[in-house]
Protein backbone atom coordinates (compact mmCIF):
# COMPACT_ATOMS: atom_id res chain seq x y z
CA UNK A 1 0.00 0.00 0.00
CA UNK A 2 2.92 2.42 1.05
CA UNK A 3 4.19 1.78 -2.53
CA UNK A 4 1.51 2.44 -4.17
CA UNK A 5 1.03 5.69 -2.47
CA UNK A 6 3.74 7.07 -3.33
CA UNK A 7 4.09 5.55 -6.98
CA UNK A 8 0.85 7.74 -7.36
CA UNK A 9 2.47 10.93 -6.89
CA UNK A 10 3.88 10.20 -10.11
CA UNK A 11 1.04 10.41 -12.78
CA UNK A 12 0.57 14.05 -11.74
CA UNK A 13 4.64 14.95 -12.57
CA UNK A 14 3.79 15.15 -16.27
CA UNK A 15 1.15 17.58 -15.04
CA UNK A 16 3.62 19.78 -13.00
CA UNK A 17 6.33 19.96 -16.03
CA UNK A 18 4.08 20.34 -19.38
CA UNK A 19 7.07 22.05 -21.26
CA UNK A 20 8.99 18.75 -20.57
CA UNK A 21 8.71 15.75 -23.01
CA UNK A 22 8.14 12.47 -21.22
CA UNK A 23 11.68 11.28 -22.31
CA UNK A 24 13.00 14.35 -20.55
CA UNK A 25 11.13 13.51 -17.59
CA UNK A 26 11.80 9.78 -17.33
CA UNK A 27 15.24 10.72 -17.62
CA UNK A 28 15.38 13.29 -15.44
CA UNK A 29 13.60 10.90 -12.59
CA UNK A 30 15.70 8.55 -13.14
CA UNK A 31 19.19 10.40 -12.72
CA UNK A 32 18.22 12.06 -9.41
CA UNK A 33 17.26 8.29 -8.73
CA UNK A 34 20.53 7.03 -9.65
CA UNK A 35 22.47 9.51 -7.26
CA UNK A 36 20.34 8.74 -4.43
CA UNK A 37 21.46 5.38 -4.75
CA UNK A 38 24.80 6.27 -5.33
CA UNK A 39 25.09 7.59 -1.95
CA UNK A 40 23.28 5.52 -0.20
CA UNK A 41 25.11 2.88 -2.00
CA UNK A 42 28.31 3.62 -0.13
CA UNK A 43 26.93 3.71 3.21
CA UNK A 44 25.64 0.29 2.54
CA UNK A 45 28.43 -1.10 0.62
CA UNK A 46 28.64 -4.60 2.73
CA UNK A 47 25.57 -5.44 1.81
CA UNK A 48 26.10 -4.37 -1.87
CA UNK A 49 28.77 -6.19 -2.37
CA UNK A 50 26.88 -9.78 -1.72
CA UNK A 51 25.07 -9.20 -4.86
CA UNK A 52 26.60 -11.42 -7.57
CA UNK A 53 27.42 -10.70 -11.25
CA UNK A 54 24.21 -12.69 -12.21
CA UNK A 55 22.00 -9.87 -9.45
CA UNK A 56 23.42 -7.14 -11.43
CA UNK A 57 22.59 -8.40 -14.60
CA UNK A 58 18.95 -8.77 -13.78
CA UNK A 59 18.77 -5.70 -11.83
CA UNK A 60 19.68 -3.69 -15.38
CA UNK A 61 16.98 -5.36 -17.46
CA UNK A 62 14.57 -4.58 -14.31
CA UNK A 63 15.81 -1.22 -14.39
CA UNK A 64 15.53 -0.56 -17.90
CA UNK A 65 12.12 -1.94 -18.07
CA UNK A 66 10.70 -1.24 -14.96
CA UNK A 67 12.07 2.43 -14.95
CA UNK A 68 13.46 3.80 -18.10
CA UNK A 69 10.86 2.29 -20.60
CA UNK A 70 7.74 2.34 -18.16
CA UNK A 71 8.16 5.73 -17.21
CA UNK A 72 9.19 7.49 -20.21
CA UNK A 73 5.44 5.96 -22.33
CA UNK A 74 3.63 6.34 -19.23
CA UNK A 75 4.54 9.82 -18.79
CA UNK A 76 4.12 10.56 -22.90
CA UNK A 77 1.13 9.29 -23.21
CA UNK A 78 -0.27 11.27 -20.05
CA UNK A 79 1.02 14.69 -22.01
CA UNK A 80 -0.47 13.24 -24.95
CA UNK A 81 -3.85 12.06 -23.41
CA UNK A 82 -3.73 13.95 -19.73
CA UNK A 83 -4.06 11.60 -16.88
CA UNK A 84 -7.43 9.55 -16.97
CA UNK A 85 -6.89 7.42 -19.98
CA UNK A 86 -3.16 6.32 -19.31
CA UNK A 87 -4.42 5.98 -15.50
CA UNK A 88 -7.30 3.60 -16.51
CA UNK A 89 -5.06 1.46 -19.02
CA UNK A 90 -2.24 1.15 -16.09
CA UNK A 91 -4.66 0.70 -13.92
CA UNK A 92 -5.46 -2.61 -15.10
CA UNK A 93 -2.39 -3.81 -13.69
CA UNK A 94 -4.11 -5.44 -10.84
CA UNK A 95 -5.29 -8.00 -13.04
CA UNK A 96 -2.51 -8.27 -15.73
CA UNK A 97 0.12 -9.09 -13.20
CA UNK A 98 -2.38 -11.73 -10.87
CA UNK A 99 -3.25 -13.39 -14.13
CA UNK A 100 0.42 -13.33 -15.84
CA UNK A 101 1.50 -14.47 -12.83
CA UNK A 102 -0.84 -17.45 -12.24
CA UNK A 103 0.09 -18.45 -15.93
CA UNK A 104 3.86 -18.21 -15.85
CA UNK A 105 4.11 -19.60 -12.41
CA UNK A 106 0.70 -22.12 -11.16
CA UNK A 107 2.54 -23.33 -8.01
CA UNK A 108 1.73 -21.07 -4.84
CA UNK A 109 -0.78 -19.12 -6.16
CA UNK A 110 -4.58 -19.91 -5.75
CA UNK A 111 -6.92 -21.67 -8.12
CA UNK A 112 -8.57 -20.13 -10.85
CA UNK A 113 -11.89 -20.54 -9.49
CA UNK A 114 -11.71 -18.94 -6.39
CA UNK A 115 -9.29 -16.65 -8.06
CA UNK A 116 -11.96 -15.65 -10.58
CA UNK A 117 -14.49 -13.56 -7.72
CA UNK A 118 -11.69 -11.35 -6.84
CA UNK A 119 -11.01 -10.34 -10.30
CA UNK A 120 -13.78 -10.02 -11.85
CA UNK A 121 -14.72 -7.51 -8.63
CA UNK A 122 -11.55 -5.56 -9.56
CA UNK A 123 -12.53 -5.73 -13.45
CA UNK A 124 -16.14 -3.93 -12.42
CA UNK A 125 -14.59 -1.80 -10.71
CA UNK A 126 -11.90 -0.58 -13.17
CA UNK A 127 -14.75 -0.40 -16.14
CA UNK A 128 -16.50 1.84 -13.72
CA UNK A 129 -13.48 4.32 -13.26
CA UNK A 130 -13.24 4.13 -17.21
CA UNK A 131 -16.61 5.18 -17.95
CA UNK A 132 -16.37 8.35 -16.29
CA UNK A 133 -12.95 9.33 -16.78
CA UNK A 134 -12.54 8.63 -20.30
CA UNK A 135 -15.41 11.78 -20.45
CA UNK A 136 -12.95 14.07 -19.01
CA UNK A 137 -11.14 14.01 -22.49
CA UNK A 138 -11.19 16.90 -24.84
CA UNK A 139 -7.95 16.55 -26.96
CA UNK A 140 -7.43 15.84 -30.60
CA UNK A 141 -8.45 11.91 -31.27
CA UNK A 142 -4.85 11.42 -32.67
CA UNK A 143 -3.79 12.14 -29.20
CA UNK A 144 -6.38 9.97 -27.63
CA UNK A 145 -5.00 7.23 -29.42
CA UNK A 146 -1.23 7.74 -29.25
CA UNK A 147 -1.38 8.36 -25.62
CA UNK A 148 -3.71 5.11 -25.31
CA UNK A 149 -0.59 2.91 -27.38
CA UNK A 150 1.78 4.41 -25.16
CA UNK A 151 -0.10 3.63 -22.14
CA UNK A 152 -0.12 -0.05 -22.96
CA UNK A 153 3.33 -0.27 -23.45
CA UNK A 154 3.69 0.97 -20.14
CA UNK A 155 1.45 -1.52 -18.91
CA UNK A 156 3.28 -4.24 -20.30
CA UNK A 157 6.18 -3.27 -19.19
CA UNK A 158 4.95 -3.31 -15.81
CA UNK A 159 3.59 -6.32 -15.84
CA UNK A 160 6.43 -7.95 -16.11
CA UNK A 161 8.58 -6.35 -14.17
CA UNK A 162 7.00 -6.73 -10.54
CA UNK A 163 6.53 -10.64 -11.81
CA UNK A 164 10.74 -10.92 -12.87
CA UNK A 165 11.38 -8.81 -9.79
CA UNK A 166 9.38 -11.08 -6.79
CA UNK A 167 10.67 -14.26 -8.66
CA UNK A 168 14.29 -13.33 -8.34
CA UNK A 169 13.97 -11.48 -4.58
CA UNK A 170 12.24 -14.98 -3.37
CA UNK A 171 15.11 -17.02 -5.18
CA UNK A 172 17.82 -15.09 -3.72
CA UNK A 173 18.00 -14.75 0.29
CA UNK A 174 21.02 -12.62 0.04
CA UNK A 175 19.42 -10.10 -1.06
CA UNK A 176 18.14 -7.32 0.99
CA UNK A 177 14.78 -5.59 -0.14
CA UNK A 178 16.97 -2.03 0.37
CA UNK A 179 19.87 -3.13 -1.37
CA UNK A 180 17.81 -4.30 -4.31
CA UNK A 181 16.21 -0.97 -4.66
CA UNK A 182 19.58 0.74 -4.81
CA UNK A 183 21.31 -2.41 -7.07
CA UNK A 184 18.67 -0.78 -9.66
CA UNK A 185 18.93 2.53 -9.21
CA UNK A 186 22.70 2.27 -9.43
CA UNK A 187 22.10 0.27 -12.92
CA UNK A 188 19.84 3.11 -14.16
CA UNK A 189 21.94 5.67 -13.63
CA UNK A 190 24.57 5.44 -16.51
CA UNK A 191 21.58 4.83 -18.60
CA UNK A 192 19.96 7.43 -17.74
CA UNK A 193 23.10 10.12 -18.13
CA UNK A 194 23.56 8.39 -21.38
CA UNK A 195 20.12 8.68 -22.54
CA UNK A 196 20.87 12.81 -21.34
CA UNK A 197 23.77 13.44 -22.93
CA UNK A 198 22.18 11.65 -26.52
CA UNK A 199 18.59 13.59 -26.12
CA UNK A 200 20.74 17.04 -25.62
CA UNK A 201 23.26 16.49 -28.69
CA UNK A 202 20.10 15.65 -30.91
CA UNK A 203 17.88 18.52 -29.73
CA UNK A 204 20.69 20.95 -29.88
CA UNK A 205 21.76 20.13 -33.50
CA UNK A 206 18.21 20.37 -34.46
CA UNK A 207 17.89 23.95 -32.85
CA UNK A 208 21.90 25.09 -34.42
CA UNK A 209 22.29 26.02 -30.51
CA UNK A 210 23.09 24.69 -27.58
CA UNK A 211 19.79 23.59 -25.29
CA UNK A 212 20.34 23.05 -21.50
CA UNK A 213 19.49 19.81 -20.96
CA UNK A 214 17.60 20.71 -17.57
CA UNK A 215 14.93 22.87 -19.63
CA UNK A 216 13.35 25.86 -19.45
CA UNK A 217 12.94 25.58 -16.07
CA UNK A 218 15.86 24.18 -14.41
CA UNK A 219 15.11 24.79 -10.56
CA UNK A 220 11.82 23.29 -10.83
CA UNK A 221 12.87 20.61 -12.72
CA UNK A 222 15.21 19.71 -10.60
CA UNK A 223 13.29 20.00 -7.16
CA UNK A 224 10.23 18.21 -8.77
CA UNK A 225 12.94 15.20 -10.01
CA UNK A 226 14.89 14.98 -6.89
CA UNK A 227 11.59 14.36 -4.88
CA UNK A 228 10.16 12.20 -7.17
CA UNK A 229 13.30 10.34 -7.87
CA UNK A 230 13.23 10.04 -3.39
CA UNK A 231 9.77 9.24 -3.03
CA UNK A 232 8.52 8.03 -6.22
CA UNK A 233 11.55 5.74 -7.33
CA UNK A 234 13.79 4.54 -4.41
CA UNK A 235 10.91 4.13 -1.62
CA UNK A 236 8.46 3.07 -3.59
CA UNK A 237 10.83 0.47 -5.36
CA UNK A 238 12.15 -0.35 -1.26
CA UNK A 239 8.88 -0.79 -0.21
CA UNK A 240 7.64 -3.45 -3.04
CA UNK A 241 10.80 -5.21 -2.78
CA UNK A 242 10.05 -5.83 0.77
CA UNK A 243 6.57 -6.80 0.06
CA UNK A 244 7.76 -8.85 -3.10
CA UNK A 245 9.66 -11.19 -0.60
CA UNK A 246 7.33 -12.11 1.12
CA UNK A 247 3.76 -12.10 -0.87
CA UNK A 248 3.12 -14.68 -4.23
CA UNK A 249 3.73 -12.55 -7.34
CA UNK A 250 -0.30 -12.73 -8.01
CA UNK A 251 -1.58 -11.15 -4.29
CA UNK A 252 1.41 -8.38 -5.06
CA UNK A 253 -0.16 -7.37 -7.92
CA UNK A 254 -3.73 -7.54 -6.76
CA UNK A 255 -2.40 -4.70 -4.24
CA UNK A 256 -0.69 -2.49 -7.46
CA UNK A 257 -4.51 -1.12 -7.38
CA UNK A 258 -3.87 1.47 -4.59
CA UNK A 259 -1.26 2.74 -7.03
CA UNK A 260 -4.15 3.36 -8.91
CA UNK A 261 -6.19 4.70 -6.32
CA UNK A 262 -3.28 6.86 -4.94
CA UNK A 263 -3.20 8.25 -8.65
CA UNK A 264 -6.63 9.18 -9.21
CA UNK A 265 -6.85 10.64 -5.93
CA UNK A 266 -3.90 13.08 -6.54
CA UNK A 267 -5.13 13.90 -10.23
CA UNK A 268 -8.66 15.42 -8.40
CA UNK A 269 -6.61 16.82 -6.16
CA UNK A 270 -4.83 18.73 -8.76
CA UNK A 271 -8.15 19.34 -11.10
CA UNK A 272 -9.63 20.76 -7.54
CA UNK A 273 -12.84 18.42 -8.50
CA UNK A 274 -14.46 15.98 -6.57
CA UNK A 275 -14.87 12.30 -8.02
CA UNK A 276 -18.42 11.41 -9.60
CA UNK A 277 -19.99 8.31 -8.04
CA UNK A 278 -19.45 5.92 -10.74
CA UNK A 279 -15.48 6.77 -9.19
CA UNK A 280 -16.06 6.46 -5.66
CA UNK A 281 -17.92 3.27 -6.42
CA UNK A 282 -15.17 1.86 -8.93
CA UNK A 283 -12.44 2.79 -6.21
CA UNK A 284 -14.70 0.80 -3.53
CA UNK A 285 -15.23 -2.52 -6.06
CA UNK A 286 -11.27 -2.01 -6.31
CA UNK A 287 -10.74 -2.03 -2.91
CA UNK A 288 -13.24 -5.34 -2.18
CA UNK A 289 -11.51 -7.31 -4.87
CA UNK A 290 -8.20 -6.61 -3.32
CA UNK A 291 -9.49 -7.40 0.38
CA UNK A 292 -11.09 -10.64 -0.70
CA UNK A 293 -7.78 -11.92 -2.14
CA UNK A 294 -6.27 -11.03 0.54
CA UNK A 295 -8.72 -13.11 2.57
CA UNK A 296 -8.40 -16.16 0.08
CA UNK A 297 -4.61 -16.23 0.31
CA UNK A 298 -4.91 -15.92 3.88
CA UNK A 299 -7.06 -18.97 4.19
CA UNK A 300 -5.13 -20.60 1.74
CA UNK A 301 -1.88 -19.94 4.00
CA UNK A 302 -3.62 -21.42 7.03
CA UNK A 303 -4.88 -24.71 5.32
CA UNK A 304 -1.35 -25.22 3.60
CA UNK A 305 0.09 -24.88 7.19
CA UNK A 306 -2.32 -27.15 8.70
CA UNK A 307 -1.52 -29.97 6.41
CA UNK A 308 2.42 -29.10 7.15
CA UNK A 309 1.62 -30.15 10.78
CA UNK A 310 0.08 -32.99 9.52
Amino acid sequence: MGAGLVWGLVFIVPLLLPDYTGIEISLGRYVAFGCIALVLGWFDRRRMALLTWADWKIAAKLSVTGNLVYYAALASAIQLADAPLPTVIVGTLPLSIAVCAKLTSPHGHLPWNRLILPLAVILVGIILVNSSELRQFHGALVNYVGGGLLACVALIAWTWYPIKNSRHLQESSHISSAAWSTAQGLTTLPLALAGFLVLTLFQSSQSGTWVSPLGNHPARFCMIMSMTGLLGSWLGIQLWNFSSQRLPATLGGLLIVFETLAALLYAFIYRGQLPDWRIVTGAALLCAGVALAVILFQEQAKTSASSGLQ
